[in-house]
């Protein structure tokens, strides 16, 4: 996947990544209450590595508005242009035990449904701030573990459907 992207459109990611954790930082630091971010977050770094279908797609489309609005933003404040370009990455991929992803997707689709304004809000930030970050090749690199996951997660499922085995 062609995903072009600028240091001043990861710096709006890096905003909305410091706007959802300051507050957790200063509150309780109740795990709980990161579940909304987190799990937008969850799904927008797991987008990043479904190529050329919907979440893929999304994600691009994400990191090319985060990017080109970054860039006109650095622009105008600074006078200088934010269109560093930057490498991108992939975490890894999905093999077809990856269909987790897909109840993944339906589990935040549940979630945002049954959430107040403010988590609403939160999770729509993980999802978009992860989908810059998770092209990135040392956030991808950082999370290796996690398509490995999905594909072993769903790996076991698959083979629990199939043999009953625990």
């Amino acid at each position: 996947m062609n995903v072009g992207l600028s240091l001043a459109g990861v710096a709006v990611a890096l905003g909305i990544l410091w706007a959802n954790l300051r507050p957790w930082w200063k509150g309780g630091r109740d795990p709980k209450a990161l579940l909304p971010y987190a799990s937008g977050a969850g799904l927008g770094s797991l987008s990043t590595i479904c190529i050329g279908e919907a979440l893929g797609w999304g994600a691009a489309g994400i990191a090319g508005i985060f990017t080109s609005g970054g860039n006109a933003g650095v622009s105008m404040v600074t006078g200088t242009s934010g269109a560093a370009p930057m490498p991108t990455g992939r975490m890894g991929t999905l093999t077809q035990e990856g269909v987790v992803v897909c109840l993944l997707l339906l589990g935040v689709i549940i979630l945002y449904k049954t959430s107040g304004k403010l988590d609403k809000r939160r999770i729509i930030g993980g999802v978009a701030s992860f989908a810059v970050l998770g092209f990135l090749p040392g956030v991808a690199e950082l999370l290796g573990w996690w398509s490995d996951l999905v594909n072993n997660i769903g790996d076991h499922g698959r083979t629990l459907l199939v043999t009953g085995d625990i």
